[in-house]
């Protein structure tokens, strides 16, 4: 497909059909749609590349395919090919040396995102109706930030990760992209395997003023939108102010030891929520090398600037400090179970701002990088669900909003935004008025 090229979103284009089902095939809840999957699920008969010509080379073609996307499959949907990753999934830019980056359809100048970069263009530039991608530190939500789309990471554990290659495993989720919140609620039911129920109202929306101060985009844009919104449809009594940087450094005691350690001091950073970025990149190393320290060792792969470094360190890394880490995350899940409750909403930015121009230099990258992590650890360490919503263009730029919600509140997470949707919109449209 010539438009499919233009973006440079895909891999390699195939056709799966659906699935046999007891149900007449336009009963079923994804009759009709089309679908692209990351290059890191398996798909039998086809060799899962993990966004490296070196790993292609030196895996044989799948002989199963992932449970997550035979489920989509026998949803009734249609799979229409691979899409292009950051490789071994350890970016979050998109930008990739060997296969080309995909074009993010917002901002052509701008990154796409990665580690998802092609199935989050694939959505966004109208190529199919939905995508799935994964998301271990932040490669669902920031790719659907920086393309204007929906993106969703479930509470871990609750999608299957078998047939999809780990990066590291304790953190790694199967997440999804789609234009519509209809679709994502329906594309989220089948991989949950939830049952429908009604919506359920939440409790409180609580706004950090802390991480939209991270924000490059001012407040008006996103925080403002989202509680004049919830207050039409819920009431003002439902907003709750927070800083949350503060709540994490009281009710999370092993965090301390991070926190003497470094991120004091640096503009850039809630020195908190920068200590649960360091927490969960030693954790994602750690787990990176168990699982891939010996392919890298004896490959040695070309891989690409700023990657190869990352992958190089994960290697190198020790157990030092393991155990801390690990009481960190249960502490930090606690302590945000008990700040929302079974029905509260936690708003963030999805991003810092702008997404980073195409071939930033490095430097300029790794303040961005440290920024973002303050935001992404927060579902990233404590498990949480999290969805990234578009809020239309600011600047000729794309600006999102992201919700989270308790782990296993993925169903009522879902609901809220597909509420909220409409509402939102109507807001973005009166800012033009």
């Amino acid at each position: 497909m010539a438009e499919s090229l233009e973006y440079g979103a895909f891999m390699e284009k195939f056709t799966l059909r659906p699935g046999p089902s007891p149900l007449d095939h336009h009963q079923l809840p994804l009759s009709g749609l089309t679908f692209a999957v990351k290059d890191i699920f398996d798909v039998d008969g086809y060799v899962t590349g993990f966004g490296n010509p070196d790993w292609a080379r030196t895996h044989s073609a799948a002989t199963s395919t992932a449970p997550a996307v035979l489920d989509v499959l026998r949803a009734g949907a249609t799979c229409v090919g691979k899409t292009i990753m950051d490789e071994m999934a350890y970016c979050i830019y998109g930008e990739n040396k060997h296969y080309g980056t995909p074009r993010n359809p917002c901002a052509p100048d701008r990154v796409p995102g990665g580690s998802s970069s092609g199935s989050a263009v694939a959505v966004g530039a109208m190529l199919v109706d939905f995508s799935l991608g994964t998301d271990t530190g932040a490669s669902v939500r920031l790719p659907a930030s920086y393309c204007g789309i929906l993106g969703f990471r479930p509470s871990h554990d609750t999608v299957s990760t078998v047939g999809v290659l780990p990066f590291a495993q304790s953190f790694d989720t199967v997440g999804w992209f789609a234009r519509d919140p209809v679709i994502l609620n329906l594309v989220g039911r089948v991989l949950l395997h939830l049952p429908d129920a009604d919506p359920t109202r939440p409790t409180q929306i609580i706004i950090p003023e802390d991480c939209f101060c991270l924000s490059s985009v001012p407040s008006e844009r996103t925080a403002q939108i989202l509680v004049k919104s919830v207050e039409k449809l819920f009431g003002g009594q439902f907003v709750k102010h927070v800083i949350l940087g503060d709540y994490v450094k009281d009710n999370v005691p092993s965090l301390q030891h991070f926190m003497d350690k470094e991120n004091e001091g640096q503009e850039y950073d809630i020195p908190s929520l920068a200590a649960l970025s360091s927490v969960m990149q030693l954790l994602q190393r750690y787990e990176f090398k168990s699982n891939h320290a010996e392919w890298v060792t004896k490959v040695n792969p070309d891989l690409g600037p700023g990657i190869s470094g990352r992958v190089w360190k994960a290697i190198r890394t020790t157990q030092e400090n393991i155990d801390i880490c690990n009481s960190v995350r249960s502490e930090l899940r606690a302590a945000l179970t008990a700040l929302l409750g079974d029905h509260g909403i936690l708003a963030i930015p999805t991003a810092p701002g702008d997404p980073p121009k195409l071939q930033t230099d490095p430097a300029t990258l790794a303040r961005f990088r440290a920024r973002a992590f303050n935001l992404l650890s927060i579902a990233g360490l404590s498990g949480f669900c999290q969805v990234s919503i578009p809020l239309g263009m600011h600047n000729n730029l794309p600006v999102s909003i992201s919700l989270l919600a308790k782990h296993g509140s993925d169903a009522f997470l879902l609901s809220i935004v597909e509420t909220l949707y409409d509402t939102l919109k109507g807001e973005i449209a009166m800012l033009r008025e």
